[in-house]
């Protein structure tokens, strides 16, 4: 028997510090190592210690003979990935050490002066600059995030439905009280306190503050009521207290989602899934009962290329195909799709789709009993039609321009980093100039995570690049490059108090963990999210949920 990774899997690399027979790859030190959707195990050197799964910070890895049904594809996904090429020698040689924690080389001397850093924003990208610094060095670490609850995209950017890959989120928590960290939570940089104000009490300063909107189509009607972003929607299904209950409108028997990542891919999950099997994770209360309401029969999802080229990963496309009551359907209009999936290799996306339903969907209607999910490929939004809130959208077709009709239109087309006040910015890009983390022309101050390198990469793909950023910074440091704080940490936190009306801390942050956890255990749900601002902090201080703080 031998282990196979599934799709929870967050690419962090632990599962390859433990393995004693180098199974697992890509590993850190190969050239595609944060390229690959997932990590994969070598069925023919795998030995069978389990050694893996038990490291697994999200519940990735099973042996292939307990495998269920919807999963068992995952079996030849891991053996293909291999089927080509010779695995990669066992590591050896003088220069070999064991495989043990993960952990980064530092030139930083052990009797260092501890340096001061803050890490803004509290989601992967942060977290794992944070654990680089908090594990390997001396440091002492200010985590600053704008929201009065720690987590970022781990708490909401995962779909309720992925409760294995928010268990990273676990990892990180436990470096919210170490004894070198302090929090500050519900403090904007930029608004309640300055950049300058922010490096005038730190050594060196980390921004992982992502990016945080998204990308426009350019067509007529986009701005049409029921014309949304998908990054509002999963805010809004996540209970993001910035995504009010009342954003999303669910009357409409179809709903139109342009883009083919895995964004795209979860939102119309989410449309489509039965109710009753979200309503033990941690979705919003009002997203719960605005999809047990929901009138939505139909979500079509339009990539502009064919489905060689698709965004999505392998693990969220097998998620689609073994969705319980929905229909999948890949619709025939262009004769290039049917062709590149009978063409398609065993390790291409496409293949994996041979065995789903291929017809000319009637626009004119939606399914008569169930739900249905359609992928359209080769096919771009032209305009958005109706008076005042969107009824069709036409799209492309190959003789001619389609309508469909549509009660919402998403648009999924990527994430967009937005400028911080005080920091260089480039608009083509949507980043922070850096040189290795660095920011350009600004002594002290860095990036990690999509604000650095752009909306690419999934969880893991953080650990590579925080490392990097981290390495930048601990050179600067050792070569006395940091310019060194005015004030005192004490000093920050009096300012931020005086600043924000909505002010938590480590102690507070636990306080909103166990109010949510037990609100869950009231409503039978592994945990029940505090919607707005001021129930998390009303929580944070001990008030009952709900109450104003």
């Amino acid at each position: 028997m031998t282990y196979a990774i599934t799709q929870t899997c967050c690419s962090d690399g632990t599962c390859i510090a433990v393995c004693p027979v180098n199974c697992i790859h890509p590993t850190p030190q190969e050239r595609e190592f944060g390229s690959t959707e997932m990590l994969y195990i070598d069925p023919k050197t795998c030995i069978d210690c389990g050694a893996c799964a038990d490291a697994c910070p999200v519940d990735a890895i099973f042996p292939v003979d307990s495998l269920p049904a919807a999963q068992q594809e995952y079996a030849a996904i891991n053996a293909d990935y291999f089927a080509d090429d010779e695995p990669p020698a066992a590591p050896t040689g003088p220069n070999f050490h064991a495989w043990g924690e993960p952990g980064f080389e530092r030139g930083v001397p052990s009797d260092f002066a501890p340096i001061r850093v803050a890490v803004v924003g509290t989601g992967p990208a942060g977290m794992y600059a944070a654990e680089d610094l908090l594990l390997h060095t001396n440091a002492e670490v200010t985590l600053v995030d704008r929201l009065p609850v720690a987590g970022g995209l781990i708490r909401y950017g995962v779909a309720p439905d992925h409760p294995a890959t928010k268990k990273v989120g676990d990892t990180f928590a436990r470096f919210h009280s170490h004894p070198r960290a302090r929090m500050l939570l519900g403090v904007e940089v930029g608004k309640d306190i300055t950049t300058q104000e922010l490096a005038a009490h730190h050594d060196a300063v980390i921004y992982a503050v992502g990016a945080s909107t998204d990308r426009r189509l350019g067509v007529p009607g986009e701005d049409l009521r029921g014309s949304i972003a998908a990054t509002t929607f999963v805010a809004w299904y996540n209970a993001h207290p910035e995504v009010g209950a009342d954003a999303v409108d669910l009357s409409g028997e179809r709903v139109v989602v342009v883009g083919n990542g895995n964004v795209a891919v979860d939102v119309a999950r989410i449309l489509a899934t039965d109710p009753e099997t979200l309503a033990g994770t941690d979705i919003a209360d009002h997203a719960l009962a605005a999809l047990r309401a929901s009138k939505v029969r139909e979500v079509v999802l339009l990539g502009r290329r064919g489905p060689e080229d698709a965004a999505y990963t392998a693990s969220e496309l097998i998620a689609l195909k073994h969705l319980p009551g929905v229909e999948l359907v890949v619709d025939d209009d262009d004769p290039r799709t049917g062709a590149t999936i009978d063409g398609a290799s065993p390790k291409e996306k496409a293949a994996l789709l041979r065995d789903v339903t291929r017809r000319t969907v009637d626009w004119s209607r939606t399914p008569d009993t169930g739900r249905r999910i359609v992928l359209r490929y080769h096919s771009s939004t032209v305009e958005l039609l109706g008076t005042g809130a969107v009824r069709a959208a036409r799209v492309t077709g190959v003789a001619d321009d389609v309508e469909l009709p549509a009660g919402m239109l998403l648009r999924a087309v990527g994430y967009r980093g937005v400028p911080v006040t005080g920091l260089p910015f480039d608009e083509a890009t949507g980043t922070v100039p850096h040189e290795g983390g660095r920011v350009t022309g600004q002594p002290g101050t860095y990036v990690v995570g999509w604000i650095k390198r752009g909306p690419s990469g999934g969880i893991g793909a953080n650990r590579t690049c925080a490392a990097e950023t981290v390495g930048t910074l601990l050179a600067d440091a050792v070569a006395g490059a940091l310019p060194a704080p005015a004030r005192t940490p004490t000093a920050l936190r009096r300012l931020a108090r005086s600043r924000s009306r909505h002010l938590v801390d480590a102690r507070g942050l636990a306080a909103i963990d166990r109010a949510e956890l037990a609100r869950g255990r009231g409503q039978g749900r592994t945990r029940a999210k505090l919607g707005t601002v001021s129930e998390l902090v009303a929580a944070a201080k001990g008030s009952r949920w709900g109450l104003p703080g």
